[in-house]
């Protein structure tokens, strides 16, 4: 029996200009990579993190984390039950806000005259600005504004993804074949039948995939959004931690870990089904 020789293409040989832009690449990697290491070269103290005190204090705690304390449960499922709703609101306020400013943010349904640039041009600046705000500060400033509650909660996680969204929605808006779209104005299809039958149909599978990934995001950041008073479990975790109640703790910490690991396999299995 022969064997058959398979033979590959020569590969090509890089220009100079290509193995310049290599080098600058990995050279800016290694320099960001430096630079990085020297700004917190200061506050790394080895000596601290593995000093018998430090130590000490794992031993104590850790053990206290495992033994779980019941004796809050109602209230833990209460509130986690809160955290959840405060991030499915601030997700489906995100995800309807968002689905007009993606088509604001398409430059396929914008056109290319002078207005539709600003319109663009606008509103990507304004999604860009949204996200540059962590959720944590959102709620700062809500809480500030309204007081602590969970409604404080919800704008922040509602202008936190919307941000987000709005990007990704634009994004899938600008992939969609355009040649349904044309083909359907040509037959004298009005603006209303384009939409619902010719764009829509193609990004809807890609929005609620997004808005469900997203609201695994909101569900992580809504409980830590109690730390400062905007609702949610994160209250009740600086109270245990600063009475010193690790069995608390680690209960809750175990209830947040399993509502997480829930979400994350059902949200993947619709995600499955959808796309």
């Amino acid at each position: 029996m022969t064997k058959t020789l398979v033979s590959l293409p020569p590969k090509k040989e890089k220009t100079w200009r290509q193995r310049g832009f290599r080098f600058i690449g990995v050279l800016m990697f290694f320099s960001l990579l430096a630079w990085s290491v020297w700004g917190v070269h200061d506050q790394m103290n080895l000596e601290r993190v593995f000093s018998e005190r430090t130590i000490e204090r794992t031993q104590t705690v850790i053990p206290q984390l495992v033994q779980l304390n019941f004796e809050q449960f109602g209230r833990i499922l209460t509130l986690i039950l809160e955290t959840l709703a405060i991030a499915f609101a601030g997700c489906l306020m995100a995800t309807i806000f968002a689905i007009p400013l993606g088509f604001l943010t398409a430059k396929n349904m914008m056109g290319h005259t002078w207005i539709g640039k600003v319109v663009h041009s606008f509103f990507k600046l304004w999604l860009n600005a949204t996200r540059t705000f962590p959720e944590i500060l959102l709620a700062l400033i809500f809480v500030a504004s309204i007081g602590p509650s969970a409604f404080a909660g919800v704008l922040a996680i509602a202008i936190g993804s919307t941000g987000m969204l709005g990007k990704l929605y634009g994004e899938t808006i600008e992939t969609i074949d355009m040649s349904i779209v044309e083909a359907m104005e040509a037959n004298g299809a009005n603006k209303i039948q384009t939409l619902f039958k010719g764009i829509l149909p193609q990004v809807v599978p890609e929005f609620l995939s997004y808005a469900i990934y997203r609201f695994e995001i909101d569900v992580r950041a809504s409980t830590i959004l109690g730390v400062i008073g905007a609702g949610g479990i994160g209250t009740l975790i600086v109270i245990s931690a600063a009475n010193r109640n690790w069995g608390e703790v680690g209960l809750i910490v175990l209830s947040i870990i399993f509502i997480v690991t829930i979400i994350d396999y059902f949200s993947a299995f619709i995600r499955k089904k959808i796309v």
